[in-house]
């Protein structure tokens, strides 16, 4: 869909030529093949989007885009004729090949396009050879520039202005480019912090067109927003940016409870900061949560990893071990990792270290990363004459490590051996109650 509303592009587009070292760096033998061979087939190639954005901040791309006057068809030939290995086609509708060339570097290729019918997150493309139009269906102006490989900047809509002035602008008419695709409204977000330097600049109408159409997020699929949201936790602002984002309504779309809690969540965020200290991105979810109920709504929305998951779980369990009165600060810490089974103590060590972050228990932090776990006396082995149930073994297992842990690590295997029949008589208890 071209917006009619689209503002003013310059005459010549073509408004400098790139020297930098970042401009040079992406020149490796594969690149070099691809170009050629674009060339031979007199096809116009350019890298497109976010490298060139971050090559003009002075920074080295980790990944590269491009974008081609050549069709799908015409690549695949293109490729084939030359004995390029495609890898897939899954992209090809929308006009994107990746080829593989020496077995060793991977270029996805994408047909200049127009989006002639957009649902929110998917569009049907028709297939141009008009740079312009193509990037008039860019999201924002930073990433609608091209870069050719002779270091010529295409900028047809003043991306680099913006980029130079920090200002993060939509192309065109700001409601129709969210209404295209609805994650563009956390994609607004992670590029403010991609290249803002401070966190309240926001532009007033582009906050109210989010906030206008924000309930389109229910179509954006919960893994999309989850990528977003993570980039954005990683980045500067974590904090502001995210109660930006729930002040527009964006919460319940994330998975969010009615009622978050935010001043927890700020109080865990700016704490870390302090600290100087950076919480894994679930982490600085969790303060907003009262329950597991509420992690698992989460989960539920955003389709977390089992590691985010899991984590986010421990976290909720765990958070309040600073306030149970102990005269061994540390013990509770090493009772969450030392109860595990013996292949699960690095697991659980980090998420310790975690909680003890999220705490801003600095000092402990430091006393646990030096514990040496120590090797337990018992095994189920020796248990296995003394304990009436095989698969009570692990429970009675677990009940010693506690022990031994109050102790101070400090009883003989005889000594802790000496306590089984009193906990098989209790486990038995549970089981009749």
């Amino acid at each position: 869909m071209v917006d009619e509303t689209l503002p003013p592009s310059r005459a010549d587009p073509v408004i400098a030529k790139l020297d930098s070292p970042e401009f040079f760096s992406l020149f490796t033998s594969e690149l070099n093949i691809l170009v050629n061979l674009f060339q031979k087939y007199d096809y116009e190639l350019r890298i497109a989007g976010g490298a060139v954005r971050d090559i003009l901040m002075n920074k080295y791309p980790k990944d590269l885009d491009f974008a081609t006057t050549a069709t799908p068809d015409q690549m695949k030939e293109m490729f084939e004729k030359e004995e390029i290995r495609i890898l897939n086609v899954k992209g090809e509708k929308h006009g994107t090949i990746t080829a593989r060339i020496n077995d060793k570097e991977n270029f996805e290729v994408t047909t200049l396009r127009i989006d002639n019918i957009t649902d929110g997150r998917h569009a049907e493309v028709e297939f141009t050879k008009d740079w312009k139009l193509d990037a008039c269906r860019r999201d924002l102006t930073i990433n609608s520039m091209f870069l050719d490989f002779n270091g010529k900047l295409y900028d047809y809509f003043y991306g680099y202005d913006d980029l130079k002035n920090k200002k993060v602008i939509f192309v065109g008419n700001v409601n129709t480019r969210i209404c295209e695709d609805y994650l563009r409204i956390l994609r607004y977000f992670r590029f403010y912090g991609k290249i803002m330097d401070s966190p309240d600049q926001h532009d007033e109408a582009t906050i109210k067109a989010i906030k206008d159409n924000v309930n389109g997020l229910q179509l954006i699929s919960g893994e999309r927003i989850w990528s977003e949201w993570y980039k954005i936790l990683t980045g500067k602002f974590a904090l502001e940016l995210t109660l930006k984002m729930l002040e527009c309504g964006c919460g319940k779309y994330m998975g969010l409870p009615e009622n978050p809690n935010i001043e927890n969540f700020q109080i865990v965020c700016r704490r870390a900061s302090s600290n100087d200290v950076a919480l894994k991105p679930i982490s600085m979810i969790v303060p907003m949560l009262k329950d597991e109920q509420e992690v698992m709504d989460v989960h539920g929305r955003l389709k977390l990893s089992n590691a985010d998951r899991d984590l986010a779980l421990f976290l909720v369990r765990y958070r309040e071990c600073t306030h149970i009165p102990c005269e061994r600060p540390l013990k509770p810490y090493q009772q969450l990792v030392f109860t595990q089974q013996t292949n699960r103590y690095d697991v659980y060590r980090e998420y310790v270290k975690e909680i003890l972050k999220y705490q801003g228990a600095m000092e402990l932090l430091d006393e646990f990363e030096k514990w040496v776990i120590p090797k337990f006396p018992i095994n189920g082995i020796m248990l296995k004459d003394l304990v009436p149930h095989p698969k009570m073994i692990g429970k009675v297992i677990t009940e010693l490590k506690k022990i031994w842990i109050n102790d101070d690590f400090k009883n003989t295997n005889s000594e802790l051996i000496d306590h089984v029949p009193c906990i098989i008589n209790r486990l038995n208890n549970k089981i009749t109650q």
